[in-house]
């Protein structure tokens, strides 16, 4: 029926929500609420630090001005419906939330889980905390609202998986892993099978956000000490690299044959740009297909049916944040069953004020079908997305089709 409309679904797959810091501590274990006590004033100051290294304080003091309760989504139920209404946009799936709204769950939980200077125990507490927080934010709003759990799965793969079980029974649809793995093992190694599998069975997308990266080589130490001076270039290496670091899970992933053992496991990598893409596809043909350039290295490729690319187009989805004309002209080179647009809010560098005119600058012109898609015919694939309960919404908030079909 929805796909009768004269308005487009929008499914945003790039949304963050958290609370301000200090409201998680009654959604932490209670056992860990004084440790809580302790760590946030270091972790509001870490925040504040990074938000200084990586030249984004006064774009955010400047992005605030005039828009607190717009803002006020991030965390306020009905302050996000109404941004969500007025951007068109009928549901979204909600990653955890960081440095723009200080609003970064505790004990280094969140969409990073890095596991240098963290302890085991207090990231899994941060992470249910969060976990719990955002299923109560998506029960306000569950037609709308695909809420992802986070995961700390490096640290216990058992625990992991109880994890995902819970995030299933509380209304969840998916979970968040950290894309680096330090001195852990890397995630084509089997021992993570039991969590793929339970992912597997649940219906429930892994999902790897853009941001994590080995931050020290960049900025050197962090938080800095007093009088440190920053090396020169920082910012520009780490958004030149970061996308490595989001993409490198999948490549382990896909040469590894976690898409052969679990053929209906999804992933999707969100926030990195779909510029990479095609050249990426090209490069994991031509290292499969011309396999006379590594003979030397030995069989590489006999525990897979098929190319990685296949796998790819079988199992992955992007989550193309806030999509310039430029990545909407490439599609084809990433695959327009791939795409998943975003909107990013409610960060500075995201879509919101501007996602109906950002939405027309992209697509405008394009194939009614393909813009279908990757506005959120793909997204509601993935996640399963009951449709027709949004369709009433689409009717009155969408985007009209006949807006993006002038050139």
């Amino acid at each position: 029926m929805y796909r009768e409309l004269d308005r487009y679904l929008i499914i945003s797959s790039d949304g963050h929500a958290g609370l301000p810091a200090a409201q998680y501590r009654e959604y932490v274990d209670p056992e860990f609420r004084d440790a809580f006590d302790v760590a946030l004033p270091i972790q509001i100051a870490a925040t504040e630090a990074a938000a200084k290294s990586f030249l984004v304080d006064d774009i955010n003091k400047k992005w605030r001005e005039g828009n607190d309760y717009e803002l006020s989504g991030a965390w306020d139920t009905d302050a996000r419906i109404k941004v969500m209404d007025a951007d068109g946009i009928a549901a979204e799936v909600l990653f955890p939330d960081g440095v723009t709204e200080m609003n970064a769950p505790p004990f280094g939980a969140g969409f990073s889980m890095g596991t240098e200077g963290v302890t085991s125990e207090l990231q899994w507490a941060g992470c249910r905390a969060h976990n719990r927080w955002l299923a109560e934010f998506v029960s306000a709003a569950p037609e709308r609202r695909i809420g992802l759990a986070c995961i700390p799965v490096l640290w216990d793969i058992e625990l992991a998986v109880e994890g995902v079980r819970w995030a299933k029974d509380n209304g969840l649809r998916g979970v968040v892993l950290p894309p680096m793995w330090g001195r852990f093992a890397p995630y084509h190694n089997a021992c993570y099978d039991p969590f793929w599998e339970a992912c597997q069975e649940l219906n429930m997308p892994i999902h790897f956000h853009s941001g994590p990266s080995p931050i020290n080589d960049y900025f050197g130490p962090m938080p800095p000490p007093e009088g440190y001076v920053p090396n020169q270039g920082a910012v520009g290496i780490y958004i030149t690299e970061v996308a490595m670091w989001l993409t490198r899970p999948l490549t382990f992933m896909l040469w590894g044959g976690v898409f052969e053992r679990f053929p209906k496991l999804k992933v999707a990598l969100t926030e990195g740009t779909s510029i990479w893409v095609p050249e990426y596809l090209e490069l994991l043909e031509q290292r499969y297909s011309e396999t006379h350039y590594s003979m030397k290295l030995g069989d590489y490729r006999s525990h897979l049916s098929m190319s990685p690319v296949d796998y790819f187009k079988r199992n992955v989805k992007i989550g193309a944040s806030c999509m310039p004309r430029r990545e909407a002209e490439l599609r084809h080179g990433t695959g327009v069953p791939q795409i998943m647009w975003g909107s990013d809010y409610p960060h500075p560098e995201g879509a919101w004020p501007f996602t109906r005119e950002q939405v027309h600058e992209t697509f405008q012109g394009l194939p009614e079908d393909e813009v279908g898609l990757m506005l959120g015919g793909n997204a509601a694939e993935f996640y399963d997305v009951d449709v027709e309960k949004l369709v009433p919404l689409v009717a009155k908030i969408g985007p009209e089709k006949a807006s993006l079909r002038q050139s």
